[in-house]
């Protein structure tokens, strides 16, 4: 594959070496030739050859060989019965059973062929509204573990990263996944990234981040993106680009180094918000009916901020919840 080429690789399901099933094929047909080769050998005196009159062992085994290759050149025949009703009953279904095995071979290798690409033609026509999900390092995986976690289904899901090896791993976890430069376009365009929801740019450099979230607005204005960057300076470009949301990795690792000096109970109770399904949750949702006009402080769990009309609103600057607001609050996990 060239570098800049993206390719689309489907789940790992159940493992499957098409080595192995050759390697197994092979034996069999190995195993036929070695059986009809003895029995020819056992019956050699009912067969006549051309050159000299008498079957050797090697001429033995170069009969079986012509025989069961469908190839005959007649040089070697049976003359006694027993020798050609063997022929008839046991080394013409070896014959035949051979051949099945080569051919099947040939047959099994296009109809995985084919079923691959009937698979990725069923999975080009559905997929709507997935998430995309770019790199699969530490940050990316912990996303997904995120995604699945509040709901996302698997196949919804596509994991893209240049290394193969990631998505070799991305595709054992059960992510379709593409391989490919997440700076270029063919590659989203691969990943389906005009018809996304949502894209998480979970890449190591910040300027990939910048290139990468150009290249998703230029095929899909409408998406959520959501980027990572290691230094405060790009958020401003990272914005620009087009991201809705960046997460700074350094400053926010800084800012819990300096409050685990002070309090280390406060890094415990923020480790427990960003951990997955246990202790305190962050959940965001719609508000119900029965609490439209109710303060924030009114609610029986806590609430942080409040989303209306795609502004977020500290709970301290909402005098009353309105209908189509969406709060984000703790919970227990």
């Amino acid at each position: 594959m060239a570098d800049h080429e993206a390719r689309l690789r489907l789940p790992a399901g159940r493992p499957r070496s098409p080595l192995g099933a050759i390697a197994l094929r092979l034996s069999l047909a190995l195993l036929l030739v070695v059986v009809c080769w003895v029995v020819v050998v056992l019956e050699r005196d009912g067969y006549r050859d051309g050159a000299d009159g008498s079957l050797s062992t090697l001429d033995a085994l170069y009969y079986t060989t012509v025989t069961l290759s469908t190839t005959g050149y007649g040089d070697i025949v049976p003359v006694t019965d027993s020798a050609r009703l063997v022929n008839a009953l046991f080394v013409t279904p070896v014959r035949i059973l051979f051949v099945v095995i080569l051919v099947g071979t040939t047959i099994q290798a296009l109809t995985e062929r084919s079923r691959k690409e009937i698979r990725l033609a069923r999975w080009r026509a559905r997929m709507r509204d997935h998430v995309i999900v770019l790199g699969y390092g530490t940050k990316g995986r912990n996303a997904v573990r995120e995604l699945r976690s509040t709901g996302v289904p698997v196949d919804r899901i596509v994991v893209v990263d240049r290394s193969g090896l990631a998505t070799a791993d991305a595709a054992r976890d059960g992510y379709l996944c593409v391989t490919g430069d997440v700076t270029r376009s063919d590659t989203f365009v691969t990943a389906l990234a005009e018809r996304a929801r949502t894209v998480v740019v979970a890449v190591d450099r910040d300027d990939t981040a910048i290139l990468a979230t150009l290249a998703v607005r230029r095929l899909n204005p409408r998406a959520t993106v959501v980027a990572t960057a290691r230094e405060t300076e790009h958020v401003d470009l990272l914005r620009q680009s087009g991201a809705n949301s960046v997460v700074v990795t350094s400053e926010t690792t800084g800012r819990l180094l300096g409050l685990a000096a002070g309090s280390p109970a406060a890094v415990e109770v923020v480790e427990d918000l960003v951990s997955f399904g246990t202790g305190l949750d962050l959940v965001e949702r719609p508000v119900a009916a029965g609490e439209v006009g109710c303060r924030p402080g009114d609610l029986d769990t806590p609430v942080l901020a409040v989303l209306r009309a795609g502004r977020v609103l500290r709970f301290h600057e909402v005098a009353a919840l309105q209908d189509g607001d969406r709060v984000l609050q703790v919970t227990g996990g």
